[in-house]
């Protein structure tokens, strides 16, 4: 399994040596983009709300020198009361802005008026700023729900008495202005007093907010633009009514307003994030399309290995004839080449190794034949001699014809067993007591033990061992053990059989004194 994970490794390094470089250059792009839109973006709010505070600066200057020039033609004596009024009316006429001017003398009494009655407006107190020279009050919002201000200015060369020229000014062309001002879709200007106090707002949505002089004190430009204490702009990311936005601001001299332009920073940065969705976009199509290559290009590079693999398990199952066809013209064709000669070298060995074995195995079964056969026909051929002494009693003839049929059942047992060798019969069990059946064959083995030197005794359990089991095989395997174990042993020595009881079985023991079996064959044993 791992190594069809090759493909995909091979395919990651490509894709990483590939498009590592080109997310670098992308991060760096992105990051680069993002940094120089807002700076642009910044700058140009900047220009804007700097253009929008120098024509508000000369909106409300230039209606102030008209005040002044006004008072310039009233300062000229040998003017009636008439001619006075006539000259304030005609000005009202001609500059709408202006919604009222009266001429007071020095006590605060009206001496001409453009209005018609009683005039309503009275000497400025206190004005808030001056602007050339002429007085200017508070922005206050009049009945008609309109920005107003009062102008004054103090005429000194009236000739008898001195006294004041204020006019009401209406602001309502400045809303114009800052309405004009849009930044994008949802970008806006506002204006905001010294105090605090919201002047104007290009919203719609917001415009009942100036009605209310909503105090914009904690706005987060209004407390930079103070801090700065210059008339530099400023500008700021901030959250408010639970949308982000990118503002600046900068302050309207004289008179010590602020305006504000901001707009949402989804909308400010919109063509950057789009640029960066697109380049994310190519990035993720370009990284698939390298896998993909990759993939593939590792698939065929690897494909002669996994035919390799697939022919070593067929190999590996015993499928000696599984061959490999690899045809790349480069060192896997010599690694194929290599395998299929190691594979036909595997099947001469094996067929090699097969001989061998069988010859083995014709050498065990002779082996075992001559060692399994040896002492039942010995058994009959000495039996058979000492049939044929003259001297011999009824007794022993017939203990030696018992012995000789007893061998021959073994031998036709023995041949029997021998036709059976490819499907062998099962074994027979038949209850038999241990103790009776292990005797006959010590005593058969005594004779062969004298012959060789060793005396062959017996040890039985006391009580009688019953058993299931074959009397045939178990007497095969006492004569083994006991022909073994006699072989093994030195003239003079001692070849002990012993039965017990253990439990619920039943243990045959055959020792020796010889000099025992050696630990490279311990394992082997049971083989044949």
């Amino acid at each position: 399994m791992r190594i069809r994970h090759i493909a995909t490794r091979f395919a990651l390094l490509v894709a990483i040596a590939a498009v590592v470089p080109l997310l670098v250059y992308g991060f760096v792009s992105i990051l680069s983009l993002r940094r120089g839109t807002h700076d642009s973006i910044v700058t140009g709010n900047q220009n804007v709300a700097t253009r929008a505070a120098e024509e508000i600066r000369r909106y409300v200057t230039t209606n102030a020198q008209l005040l002044k020039a006004l008072a310039a033609d009233l300062q000229e004596t040998g003017l009636q009361q008439w001619q006075q009024e006539r000259i304030l009316r005609n000005y009202v006429l001609t500059f709408r802005e202006f919604r009222e001017i009266t001429l007071f003398d020095e006590g605060g009494r009206a001496i001409a008026s453009s209005r018609v009655g009683a005039p309503k407006l009275q000497i400025p107190k206190n004005p808030s700023l001056t602007v050339d020279g002429v007085a200017m009050s508070p922005i206050r919002v009049d009945d008609d729900l309109l920005p107003t201000a009062e102008f004054g200015f103090h005429l000194t060369q009236l000739a008898k008495p001195a006294g004041w020229l204020t006019g009401e000014f209406s602001l309502e062309e400045m809303w114009r202005m800052v309405d004009r001002i849009r930044i994008g879709d949802h970008g806006f200007a506002l204006l905001v007093a010294p105090s605090g106090e919201l002047i104007a707002h290009g919203d719609p949505d917001k415009k009942a907010q100036v009605a209310l002089s909503r105090s914009m004190a904690d706005h987060p430009l209004v407390e930079a633009a103070r801090a700065s204490g210059t008339e530099a702009p400023v500008s700021s990311e901030y959250t408010e009514e639970g949308a982000q936005k990118l503002g600046v601001a900068t302050r309207v001299a004289p008179f010590g307003w602020t305006v504000i332009v901001e707009q949402p920073t989804s909308e400010a940065y919109a063509n950057p994030a789009q640029l960066q969705r697109q380049l994310i976009v190519a990035i993720s199509v370009a990284l698939l399309g390298m896998i993909s290559v990759g993939y593939l290009f590792g698939r065929q590079f690897i494909s002669p290995i996994l035919t390799l693999q697939r022919a070593t398990h067929k190999g590996a199952a015993g499928e000696l004839d599984a061959r490999v066809d690899i045809r790349t013209g480069d060192e896997f064709s010599h690694l194929g080449d290599a395998f299929n000669t190691m594979a036909d070298r595997l099947v001469e060995l094996q067929e090699n190794v097969r001989r061998q074995e069988r010859q083995a195995m014709f050498g065990r079964i002779a082996a075992g034949l001559v060692h399994d056969l040896s002492h039942p026909i010995q058994n009959l051929g000495n039996s058979s001699r000492l049939m044929a002494r003259d001297d011999l009693d009824v007794e022993s003839r017939q203990s030696l014809r018992a012995t000789i049929e007893r061998e021959l059942d073994i031998l036709k047992r023995f041949m029997d067993d021998l036709r059976n060798v490819v499907k062998p019969r099962p074994v027979e069990r038949f209850p038999l007591e241990v103790n009776a059946s292990l005797a006959e064959t010590v005593e058969a083995m005594r004779i062969e033990g004298e012959r060789a030197g060793v005396t062959v005794e017996a040890r039985y359990a006391p009580e009688p061992l019953v058993i299931d089991g074959d009397r045939f095989a178990l007497g095969r395997v006492y004569r083994n053990l006991m022909t073994n174990a006699i072989q093994a042993t030195q003239p003079g020595g001692r070849v002990m059989v012993t039965t017990a009881r253990e439990g619920d079985q039943v243990a045959i023991g055959v020792a020796d004194t010889g000099s025992g079996i050696p630990p490279d064959r311990i394992r082997a044993i049971f083989d044949d």
